[in-house]
Formats: structure tokens, C-alpha cells, sequence
């Protein structure tokens, strides 16, 4: 079993990956606020319901949904939160504390500009949604009947569809070097070991995606339905090639074995793209066969899985 964070050191070397990260990496917090769309039906209501099937009102729940999300007004607006959080999480490693990650700060001006252009899109969608709103409470009324409360509806949707983010400092406060220099102490070993554990989430999730979209594409690659090689989206490869830039960005090379299987996949990958792998059965075999390769060494690295600690190699 891999040493817990109280068996390390409170100091690393300058050239360690958890020092690197600290370094090299700034933290990174997305804020969404956003309009509830669910409801809880009131006691006589929750009463009325269960009624009909002879139940006891407190032992059951129920609830009543507000707007139709799947309106293209409002599916638009989700739409851009769901490009944001992909943006904030695809840029950025995850940190220790909720919902905090973990972001280069060669990265922040490029994510803060397109975290911009989101929040652009995201007002513009909302004022079309906004000219739906009238058209989607009515739909609302006629499809909740009796559940149907005005009063469950703000008058306007400005300013209840936001994307907001911040930079929170992870480090203890320099005055507090000042006033108690031992808590001062605590607090500096405390940050270290989080970015110990950090430097692990990271190595975990990078091993965890790569084993899934090896496993999916070879998967697609060597099966087949009714005797012929099964067919696969271009995103099967596009995705793993993505994951390739995203690990060369990101990676705090904390793993050479993980290092190598990526690099290993990558020129297994290169140069084909999903046409060429669709159309040509020898190349396809080949391919499954090295990538299936990689997949198995891969497993190799993952220890005591139920723990999710991952196997490192001594530095």
C-alpha cells in the first residue's frame, strides 16, 4: 500500500511535482448561479398525491418541474454553462478543496478571455429566453394545473443566469507569518501536503480518462455486430488525440510509466484518422492490437483500486 500524506515530509524538493504544481499553477474557482426549475409540493399537495395510491404522505416525496427545459431557448442557455464547466475543468487539474481546481498561469489570460465570451453568449441566450418566458409559464400553467403557482415565478430572468469566476489564494497569508509564526508554520505544511495530494488526484484522473477512451476505442476497433468490424464516430479517436494536448498542457510528470503509455498511444494514433481506420481492415487490427497493448499496461499502474491510490515510482 502506497504511504498516506501523514508518512511524507512537510517539505519536498524544488524539483518534486507537487512543488512544480505549486509554482507553476494558480487556483481557479467557477461560480454558476442559476434559476431552479424544481419545486417540492407543499404537505397537502405531497398528501393529495400519495392519496391515489394509498400511501402515507410522509413517506413519499414529490415534486413539480417549473419550465420546459427542453425548449431550445432554454436548452441554449444550458447549453453555454455546460461549455463553461468543460472549459474550467478541460484547462485546469483538481485541487483538494470543492469545487477549486488547479489552473496554469501561462493559461489565465486565455481562460479568462473565454470565460468572457461565455458569459457574453450566456446574457444574449438568456434575453431570447427571456422573450420565450411568457409562452413557457403559460405551457406551464396548462401542463401543472392545480400545482401551478404564480408566485413560483420571478418576474424576469435577468440576473438569474450567471457565470462567475475568481482566483482564491491557497496559500497561508503572509501576515500571518507576522502574528503567529507557528500557525504561520501549520498552516505551510498543510498546503503542502494538499498539493501532494493534488499532484495524486491529477495522476489518477489522467489515468483514469485515458484507460476509459483507450478501452472505448479499442473496443470499437476490434468488435463487431452480426460478423462485420462494429462502426465508431470519429469522435472515438478525436477525443483520445484531444486528451493527448491536454496531458502535454497539464501533466506535472509525476509518473514516467504513465509518461510513456501516453506517448506510446499517441504514435500508435498518429497520422490516422477514424476514415482511415473505418476503411482499412488491416490497419484497424493492428491498431486495436498495440492500443489493447497499451490499455494492459495501463492496469498495470492502478494498486489497491478500491482505494484509488495509483502506483509511483520512486524519485
Amino acid at each position: 500500500m502506497s504511504a498516506t500524506l501523514l508518512d511524507q515530509p512537510t517539505t519536498r524538493p524544488s524539483n518534486s511535482p507537487a512543488q512544480r504544481l505549486r509554482t507553476s499553477t494558480m487556483a481557479v474557482r467557477l461560480s454558476i448561479r442559476w434559476l431552479g426549475i424544481r419545486r417540492t409540493l407543499t404537505t397537502d399537495q405531497r398528501n393529495q398525491a400519495a392519496d391515489t395510491f394509498g400511501a402515507e404522505g410522509q413517506f413519499v416525496s414529490a415534486g413539480k418541474k417549473l419550465l420546459d427545459t427542453s425548449h431550445p431557448a432554454f436548452k441554449a442557455v444550458t447549453a453555454v454553462k455546460t461549455r463553461a464547466v468543460n472549459l474550467w475543468k478541460g484547462m485546469s487539474l483538481p485541487y483538494t478543496e470543492p469545487g477549486i481546481r488547479l489552473i496554469r498561469q501561462d493559461r489565465i489570460d486565455l481562460f479568462d478571455a473565454q470565460m468572457r465570451e461565455l458569459r457574453s453568449e450566456l446574457e444574449e441566450a438568456v434575453e431570447i429566453l427571456n422573450r420565450h418566458y411568457g409562452e413557457l409559464k403559460s405551457a406551464a400553467a396548462n401542463r401543472l394545473g392545480q400545482l401551478y403557482n404564480q408566485a413560483d415565478y420571478p418576474e424576469t430572468l435577468d440576473g438569474l443566469f450567471v457565470l462567475d469566476w475568481d482566483f482564491p489564494s491557497v496559500e497561508p497569508p503572509d501576515y500571518l507569518q507576522q502574528l503567529n509564526p507557528e500557525l504561520y508554520q501549520q498552516e505551510c505544511n498543510r498546503v503542502t501536503s494538499r498539493f501532494d495530494e493534488a499532484v495524486r488526484l491529477a495522476e489518477e484522473a489522467f489515468v483514469d480518462e485515458f484507460a476509459k477512451l483507450l478501452e472505448h476505442l479499442t473496443e470499437r476497433l476490434a468488435g463487431q455486430d452480426d460478423g462485420k468490424p462494429k462502426n465508431f464516430r470519429d469522435s472515438a479517436v478525436n477525443n483520445l488525440t484531444e486528451f493527448f494536448e491536454r496531458f502535454r498542457q497539464l501533466n506535472v510528470r509525476s509518473n514516467d510509466q504513465l509518461d510513456e503509455l501516453v506517448e506510446r498511444a499517441q504514435q500508435i494514433v498518429q497520422g490516422r484518422d477514424a476514415q482511415q481506420l473505418r476503411t482499412n481492415s488491416p490497419l484497424r487490427q493492428t491498431v486495436s492490437q498495440q492500443l489493447g497493448e497499451v490499455g494492459d499496461l495501463l492496469d498495470e499502474l492502478l494498486v489497491d483500486r478500491p482505494r484509488r491510490n495509483i502506483l509511483r515510482r520512486p524519485r
